[in-house]
Formats: C-alpha cells, structure tokens, sequence
C-alpha cells in the first residue's frame, strides 16, 4: 500500500492508502473524489481523469505515454505537469505522491 493524496480543486485533501498496481483514478473513484469523472473508465481515451502531479514527483511519475499525449490534448487547463490519472500506476516509489483536480475536466 502507498499512501497518496488528490486535491480537489475546493482545496479538500483526500489522503488515501491506494494499493499498488492500482491507479490513481481508481483510487479517486473508490474514495468519490469530485473533479475525477473517468469517462472512460481508464482505457486512455479521454481526458476526464486529468491531474496536476505535484512538481516534486514529476520525475518519479515520468513524461506520459504517446497516447496519453494525445488525449491530454483535449484536457482543459494543460500544464507541463498534467496527467491522466488512469495512466498513473502506484508504487512504493510513489510514496507521497500528491496531485490536484483542475477546475474541471475536458
């Protein structure tokens, strides 16, 4: 288990023990984390699970995926540090890890 945390754009934290081999999005379905719609239910095919991965961890989160860029295109809001959630796996490494809701999604 890793321990993560999703802020949704109200600024309300929600610290969830997420279990490895998971992702993020589930993790935010699972704990009704609002902001996370999932449309698609994480096949990579939309853009309504966005995150901003806290700078901190960008490395250990690593650059997304061809496809994910590509969906990442009609996400709202794209910064340098966006993510699709239903790409992000947890790890131990990713103990800590926190990312936020944009203000709403795509």
């Amino acid at each position: 288990m890793t321990n993560i945390t999703i802020v949704a754009f109200d600024g309300t934290r929600y610290d969830i023990n997420a279990e490895n081999g998971s992702t993020v999005m589930e993790n935010a379905i699972r704990n009704s984390v609002p902001g996370i719609e999932a449309e698609c239910g994480g096949a990579c095919a939309c853009a309504t699970c966005h995150v901003y991965v806290d700078e901190a961890f960008m490395d250990v989160v690593g650059d997304p995926e061809p496809m994910e860029e590509d969906m990442l295109d009609f996400a709202y809001d794209v910064r340098p540090n966006s993510r699709l959630s239903c790409q992000i796996k947890v790890r131990d490494e990713l103990e800590g890890l926190v990312v936020s809701v944009p203000e709403r999604q795509a």
